[in-house]
């Protein structure tokens, strides 16, 4: 478990992870066991490449808290993806889950590869060798994967195909995010965005602003949870003035159209030459004097060197912590409200669980229904960290992350230890 502790992640988590224990008086010994994970597996995954080579890659699942329920996290296909990083990621999901008062642990695990770099039969072969190593360890009711970065809901449906052959029967509910067509949920590919667009809405409900076409909005990211966070506020009655992805932004004081920017990103790959806007860097775009920011793509661009200059009054963290701790901070003191991402990003793992829970009873529902579950979880978290926030006059980051260690506290010191 050494290795775990040595990334910069890992000790960001630990941070957050004490500075809320502290805000809460919490057990020192509870703390003490949430410190590290569980079980953390590393396995070694043989592939036959389409020159007829061997490469091998390395694989991992970190489990880290199951008191709530069986571990829930996704699989993430990235070249940089190592033990530390996933462990941090596997504590994350437990602290989300908890926040979100889902019946769920935390887990996360991933290849280091780059699968841009391997063909569709690769890929496969990859995933396939992937699930059967670490098949003893996963299952509907121990540990349910899902998709993450670099992986999709084909990769989902080739894990549960290999899991169901290896048990002999269909298992739907070995993983979530898998196509409509083999028992995936309708509303999964874009619940992530449309849950940061509901704290957005209680947000302002909160500090009395409306949301209509005054209300301006930046997304830093056009992936699936900026593009559909854009979606989801332009259908609000929101304006959408700026919109960015990796290679840059588009800024238009009018607003966009998102429906057809979304039509003309499908075609063009990029959202450069977009009629009617003005170019615009990913760093500006954070700077904007816009009511509403929502950063969607990297971790850390609201930072000790840029905080000062960020003029949006909410900061919704799409991203898994775009906002460091002491620019946080600041901006609570300047009178931001920023949603951390443990609440902001967690339609995603939300209507995961829907979807396990439809796996399981076999019974499956609308989009109606799944949009209408999703807010009525979604938005009494974000009450219960502002509430935690006016009370224990701290940031919303912080008390997030403390309402759910208090969630976690109370259900570990019922179970107990075992052995004593």
């Amino acid at each position: 478990m050494d290795h775990i502790t040595e990334g910069h992640l890992y000790s960001n988590i630990i941070n957050s992870l004490e500075e809320a224990a502290r805000v809460i008086d919490a057990d020192p010994n509870i703390i003490a066991r949430l410190r590290k994970p569980k079980r953390a597996l590393v396995v070694s995954i043989p592939v036959r490449m389409d020159d007829h080579s061997v490469k091998v890659f390395t694989g991992y699942r970190v489990q880290h808290n199951q008191t709530l329920g069986p571990w829930k996290g996704g699989i993430r296909y990235h070249q940089s993806v190592n033990l530390s990083e996933v462990a941090a990621l596997a504590m994350i999901m437990t602290f989300k889950n908890s926040l979100m008062h889902l019946p769920l642990g935390g887990a996360k695990g991933g290849i280091s590869v780059d699968p841009t770099k391997l063909s569709r039969t690769e890929k496969q072969n990859m995933t396939r060798r992937y699930t059967s190593e670490i098949s003893p360890f996963i299952g509907p009711q121990i540990d349910i994967p899902a998709p993450d970065v670099g992986t999709d809901a084909q990769t989902m449906a080739w894990i549960m195909d290999t899991y169901s052959q290896e048990k002999g029967y269909a298992c739907p509910g070995v993983v979530t995010g898998k196509p409509l067509e083999i028992g995936g949920s309708l509303g999964r590919e874009g619940a992530t965005g449309m849950g940061a667009i509901y704290c957005m809405e209680a947000a302002a409900n909160t500090i009395d602003i409306k949301v209509n076409s005054s209300f301006t909005v930046a997304v830093q990211g056009f992936g699936n949870v900026g593009s559909n966070a854009a979606k989801y506020a332009h259908e609000l009655g929101a304006k959408v003035v700026a919109i960015s992805d990796v290679a840059g932004g588009i800024y238009s004081s009018d607003g966009f159209d998102i429906p057809k920017l979304l039509e003309y990103y499908k075609e063009k790959k990029t959202l450069k030459g977009y009629p009617n806007s003005e170019p615009i860097s990913n760093e500006n775009l954070l700077e904007l004097k816009v009511t509403c920011l929502i950063p969607a793509a990297l971790d850390g661009v609201i930072n000790e060197e840029n905080v000062n200059r960020i003029q949006a009054r909410i900061v919704v963290e799409g991203a898994n912590g775009p906002t460091t701790s002491a620019a946080s901070e600041v901006l609570g003191k300047k009178g931001v409200l920023v949603i951390p991402d443990i609440c902001a990003n967690a339609g995603g793992v939300i209507v995961s669980y829907f979807e396990w829970v439809q796996d399981i009873g076999s019974y499956f529902w609308n989009e109606n229904q799944i949009h209408q579950n999703l807010k009525q979880m979604i938005v009494p978290a974000f009450q219960r960290v502002w509430d935690m926030s006016q009370d224990m006059q701290v940031d919303m980051r912080l008390a997030g992350w403390a309402c759910s260690i208090q969630r976690l506290q109370r259900a570990m010191l019922l179970r107990g230890l075992y052995p004593r």
